[in-house]
């Protein structure tokens, strides 16, 4: 091993320097560390050191990426295994994080910066749907710093970084506490509201696919939705692809997200009923529009056949429900209502995740069923029974 290289610089100060052979990158390039030091002990102490942790494994060589060079790489890493809508989502959440740390050296980033960001990103996040600058969601930021956390894990992995410093990085409690004190949630439908919907849109053309969304399917399944995948003779609905939306612009059809998401469903009376009916409108408008007619085969289209989007049947629903004075909620709000009341009726965990498309059953009851005080009248009832319906006096002991 060679002996490290005595130096004198300018000023007459003494300096020891070797380098030492680290591997190679991704690439095949030969990686090479320089040693500088003011003495040769602490030269081949640090050169003894760097050969130890690279026959160990643990070697984090020096490089310059920044985080943001670093966050594109990762995206593109993940290309292989998300869909393109999910990247889309994985990089406008980024994006938060790039406009206040992508300048910043990957092996330079601390925990105290990271932690620093989550907090701007909290009381000045917001770009759009309201006023720019202000609070975002803490939901919203819990998911910027998860995709960020992903992104460091998979640097350590690579051994570009030695630590994580977004790993114990968390959103403060006093934000959580002034998000749920400022932020207006909106609840999904209650049972009066969806039977007054379903009642007051009973002849509206799109009945048939509206009950879709109120019997749990995402808006981009009802969209996707082909009438090859409906058995109609018995009361079946397979769900096999998607048609969801890239930017609020681009349709994408695509298959269903997860393995469990493709799932095949019986049909309840009201809306077999109604596809049936759709179905023979749908060949009606098709005669008539003749070779103007679009026979795309989906079950969401207009008169002349040409599938809706989720933007167009959610602007659709949007409108009815203000013509029927309805509190207005989103398709996917629907969603939550059904899940809610299927649980609420006792239909058991296993076959509520199936439903919903999900593989988890306590996520599927932590994601969608939220217990409201009118949910829980009958736990009320029970307890006038076990007080024997007598009220209890003020200041009275137990």
């Amino acid at each position: 091993m060679a002996e490290p290289k005595r130096i004198v610089l300018r000023d007459g100060t003494v300096r020891y320097r070797t380098v030492v052979d680290a591997g190679r990158d991704e690439s095949g390039k030969r990686i090479q560390i320089t040693i500088t030091k003011d003495k040769k002990k602490e030269v081949e102490d640090e050169r003894s050191r760097i050969i130890a942790q690279r026959s160990a494994g643990t070697l984090i060589a020096p490089n310059k990426i920044t985080l943001g060079e670093w966050l594109d790489q990762w995206l593109e890493y993940k290309q292989r295994d998300v869909e393109e809508t999910t990247i889309h989502g994985y990089r406008k959440a980024l994006a938060h994080i790039r406009d206040r740390l992508g300048h910043v050296r990957l092996q330079e980033l601390t925990e105290d910066q990271v932690r620093d960001c989550i907090d701007d990103i909290v009381t000045s996040g917001r770009r759009r749907g309201g006023e720019p600058g202000t609070r975002l969601a803490v939901s919203t930021v819990e998911v910027i710093k998860s995709r960020l956390n992903e992104a460091l894990g998979r640097a350590v992995v690579r051994k570009l970084i030695a630590t994580n410093p977004a790993q114990y990085v968390r959103v403060s409690l006093a934000d959580k506490k002034t998000d749920k004190r400022e932020r207006d949630r909106s609840k999904p439908w209650t049972v009066a509201e969806v039977q007054t919907f379903i009642r007051g849109i009973e002849r509206d053309r799109l009945f048939a696919p509206l009950l879709l969304s109120l019997m749990g399917l995402r808006p981009a399944e009802v969209c996707g939705q082909r009438w090859v995948d409906i058995d109609l003779d018995n009361g079946v609905l397979s769900i096999a692809i998607t048609r969801t939306m890239q930017g609020n612009v681009k349709v994408i059809e695509k298959d269903t997200k997860t393995a469990s998401g493709e799932r095949a469903l019986p049909l309840p009376r009201g809306p077999w009923e109604e596809l049936k009916r759709f179905r023979a409108q749908q060949a009606r408008e098709r005669l008539l529009a003749g070779e103007a007619y679009t026979d795309s085969g989906y079950v969401v289209v207009d008169e002349l056949g040409i599938p809706l989007n989720t933007r167009q049947l959610r602007e659709y629903a949007y409108r009815l429900m203000r013509r029927l004075g309805l509190r207005q909620v989103r398709l996917y709000d629907a969603r939550h209502s059904v899940l809610k009341a299927l649980a609420l009726s006792g239909v058991p965990d296993v076959i509520l995740a199936a439903w919903a498309g999900h593989t988890n059953a306590a996520f599927t009851k932590r994601k969608y069923v939220s217990i409201e005080p009118e949910d829980m009248r009958g736990a009320a009832a029970a307890l006038d029974t076990f007080h024997g319906a007598q009220p209890i006096a003020l200041g009275e002991n137990l």
